[in-house]
Formats: structure tokens, C-alpha cells, sequence
């Protein structure tokens, strides 16, 4: 097996990213399990790309390229779509606090007078 410069340095980026959502990820089990299977999964296409293209072939696309990419995009919308969740969810939370202070503000303001 040939080894080639891109997939040093995917091996490299792929262990950096790993090591770096650990580091600001491990508050759970959940986390780490995710982190271990990107690590993994990356490392596996790296060294084995045929692969990719056995299972795009399995799942009916021409290449394993196009299928990382139509995982990629997929993936991609479903992070925007979370992080959108947690917006709004920040943002009611917010809103509730502000209520709260300015309900307390006003009821303060009442006894001073």
C-alpha cells in the first residue's frame, strides 16, 4: 500500500479536529462515541477510498466522492437546523429573563413610590 501525501495530511487534520472537539466536547458519553466514529470513519477513507465507491455503488451513485459530498450537504443542513433550534431557544430564554427583570424593575419602582 502506497502511501500518499493527502492522506498524511487528512490523517493529520482528521486527528487535529478530533483532538480539538474533544477537548471542547467531553461532557458526555454521546460526544466522545461521535468524536471516536469521525475519527474512525475518517481515517478508514482515507487509507481505503475504494470503499467509498463500493457503497456509493451499493446505495446507486456513480462515485464514493459524490456520495461524501451528498453526506456532506446533509450533514451541513442538519448542523444549521440545530443551530437554529438552539437560537430560538436562547432567544425565548432571554426573553424571559428580560421580562422578568423588567417586571421586577417596575414592581421596585412601585414601592419607591
Amino acid at each position: 500500500m502506497n502511501i500518499n501525501i493527502i492522506q498524511i495530511v487528512l490523517t493529520v487534520c482528521i486527528t487535529l479536529i478530533a483532538i480539538y472537539m474533544y477537548m471542547r466536547l467531553r461532557s458526555g458519553l454521546f460526544d466522545i462515541i461521535l468524536i471516536g466514529l469521525f475519527f474512525v470513519g475518517g481515517i478508514f477513507f482515507t487509507f481505503f477510498p475504494e470503499t467509498t465507491n463500493a457503497i456509493a455503488h451499493f446505495v446507486g451513485v456513480s462515485k464514493g466522492a459524490n456520495l461524501l459530498l451528498y453526506s456532506a450537504i446533509l450533514f451541513l443542513f442538519f448542523l444549521i437546523l440545530k443551530l437554529y433550534s438552539r437560537l430560538r431557544k436562547i432567544e425565548e430564554k432571554f426573553t424571559e429573563l428580560v421580562r422578568n427583570k423588567s417586571l421586577e424593575e417596575a414592581e421596585e419602582m412601585k414601592e419607591k413610590d
